[in-house]
């Protein structure tokens, strides 16, 4: 990613000190970039390099995540994740006035609906990457068994307090050199992502409050946010990575029947780490709005 970075603070409705990072203010027009859950700045790197020559690039930590500290009252819902991207957007637009273009990935795309769904006048355009607007697997055949979802929320509630327990023994794995391999025999990863990449983002994971990921992940098992999508009226891209294993291509084909003006673009050869695998084609898909956008 860019090197050089400003990094700010806004207070969240709690007191947490939400942390955001402006790379090289250029004058022109604010991208603010969302991340997913316990994704690290690398990997926006293709997309900041490409925008930061006419845009003024600005990415954001959660709470327990990058620079931010845990949560002060402990919510991690997703609801307190888009009023805390609703702090951050009101601090950017000091700058000229003008709501930012948001891009989301993976989680980042239900917090950012849920930005819009509350707050519509600080989103002048989305591209949504990777992600969908409910909860990961909504839709997929496994999900469509009554009570799937709903058993999978009360497992994740069930082993809360174990979870610091286990956790340096799932340190060590992140930080071990089985990931890597594993992952792309799985095929989670493809060819094309450079393994310092995953690397970081695994250390990133490591490096977490544990607790903080999980109920951040807890969160996101709540993601309801298709009903915002017949209310979108800014001009939208979403992006989807053709072998994504994590976030199926289904899924964003339903948002995409949600938002029928939106422009679709599949990627290739792309995986969930699609920013890093495919940075430059990602890049030239969100620079293709930014075209559009008045």
């Amino acid at each position: 990613m860019s090197t050089g970075h400003r990094t700010d603070v806004v207070l969240a409705a709690d007191g947490t000190p939400i942390s955001f990072h402006t790379h090289r203010d250029s004058g022109g027009s604010t991208v603010l970039l969302t991340n997913g859950i316990g994704t690290t700045s690398n990997f926006w790197r293709f997309l900041s390099d490409d925008l930061v020559t006419d845009h003024t690039v600005v990415h954001w930590d959660y709470r327990g995540h990058g620079h931010t500290p845990v949560a002060a009252s402990g919510d991690y819902r997703l609801r307190a994740l888009a009023d805390d991207l609703a702090r951050v957007t009101r601090k950017v637009m000091e700058r000229d006035g003008r709501p930012p273009v948001h891009v989301a990935f993976s989680m980042g795309v239900a917090v950012v609906l849920e930005l819009y769904r509350n707050h519509p006048e600080l989103v002048r355009a989305m591209a949504l990457i990777a992600g969908a607007p409910d909860a990961p697997g909504t839709g997929t055949w496994l999900f469509r068994l009554p009570g799937t979802l709903a058993a999978l929320r009360a497992a994740v509630a069930l082993t809360t307090p174990v979870v610091p327990l286990v956790a340096p023994i799932v340190k060590a794995i992140l930080r071990s050199r089985l990931p890597y391999p594993l992952a792309r025999m799985a095929g989670v990863i493809q060819a094309g992502v450079q393994r310092h990449d995953i690397d970081e983002f695994l250390e990133g994971v490591a490096s977490m409050d544990p607790l903080a990921y999980w109920q951040t992940l807890r969160g996101l098992l709540w993601a309801r946010g298709s009903d915002v999508l017949p209310t979108v009226t800014v001009p939208t891209v979403i992006i989807a990575a053709a072998q994504d294993l994590l976030m199926p291509v289904a899924q964003l084909e339903a948002m995409r029947r949600g938002l029928p003006k939106a422009t679709f673009v599949l990627i290739d050869q792309a995986g969930h780490a699609g920013l890093v695998e495919k940075g430059p084609e990602m890049a030239a898909a969100v620079r293709a709005l930014l075209v559009t956008v008045p």
